[in-house]
């Protein structure tokens, strides 16, 4: 299992705490591949004025490794930059978001994507990518689907991406397991270290109230299979035909507050081709999907 806050130094810097990662077969697009990195654990809905965001003193990375060397064949990269649109407040909005150049919404995020290859020079994918706003309640987000709707976008290789808040999809008693392992379902056969006894009660999702307003942020993207190759490889791209040995992995790296001190923090997920839906669980979302290049 995992709790999103279980590696102690991470903990204390969640921008750059990756929480899931999925990798798999697009179930609606066979000839693609998508991958969703998730960042920035137990994101409450309510959780303003100073709303979630990325860091942008953070570099994210998906890495993807073809040939099972431990060497990432193929890197995306993403970089993000914070805007305020009207200096005189700190407040998140000062009115309804209706669209994503909405003159109301004041701290907006940007990012760039910069696909990697071990063989090859960066290539710019996407620069200036807004992302959209956190999903606040009915006044400020009378219209959420839209609004992340309008943030999915192209990119030069053909795949698509998007970064921003979405659901939470872990589904886990948090306050029940940390409570001395106290499971709700079976707390009256539990060791109360001589309080009195409990009550058996029905397990819960501690994350669902988290869910309900898109609490995690996550970096996604569909990717043509053909991308997820360096260009001229015979390797097997990732999710293409019977891949011999892929892993994909998730990571961040982000200055800390003494300047000389790099954090970084690693999920990996096993091969796509053998588990098509096995994940690993990171919580700011990635998304990325497209379709072949050639």
């Amino acid at each position: 299992m995992s709790s999103h806050r279980e590696a102690p130094e991470i903990s204390k810097d969640p921008v750059a705490d990756s929480t899931d990662l999925y990798a798999f077969i697009s179930p609606d697009k066979a000839n693609t591949v998508t991958l969703i990195a998730n960042y920035i654990p137990l994101e409450s809905p309510a959780g303003g004025p100073n709303f979630y965001e990325f860091g942008d003193d953070v570099l994210y990375e998906i890495h993807i490794d073809n040939d099972g060397d431990g060497y990432a064949d193929v890197t995306y990269q993403f970089n993000f930059e914070t805007v305020n649109t009207i200096p005189s407040t700190f407040l998140y909005n000062v009115g309804p978001i209706e669209s994503l150049n909405d003159p109301h919404w004041n701290r907006r995020q940007f990012y760039s994507v910069t696909r990697v290859a071990s063989n090859g020079w960066p290539e710019l994918l996407a620069q200036n990518v807004p992302c959209p706003p956190c999903n606040i309640g009915p006044l400020s987000t009378p219209n959420y689907p839209a609004l992340a709707s309008a943030a999915v976008h192209s990119m030069s290789n053909g795949g698509v991406v998007f970064a921003g808040q979405r659901a939470e999809a872990f589904f886990v008693d948090l306050g029940a397991i940390f409570d001395l392992g106290d499971l709700r379902p079976i707390a009256n056969l539990h060791n109360t270290f001589g309080l009195p006894a409990l009550t058996a009660a029905p397990g819960l999702s501690t994350t669902t109230a988290l869910s309900a307003s898109g609490a995690s942020t996550r970096l996604i993207g569909k990717l043509p299979r053909s991308t997820a190759s360096p260009a001229g490889s015979r390797r097997t791209p990732v999710g293409r035909g019977e891949l011999k040995c892929g892993f994909v992995w998730a990571k961040t790296d982000a200055q800390s507050s003494a300047e000389s001190e790099i954090t970084s923090r690693e999920t990996r997920s096993e091969s796509i081709s053998s588990v098509p839906h096995r994940t690993e669980y990171p919580q700011m979302t990635l998304r990325m999907f497209g379709r072949p290049s050639g």
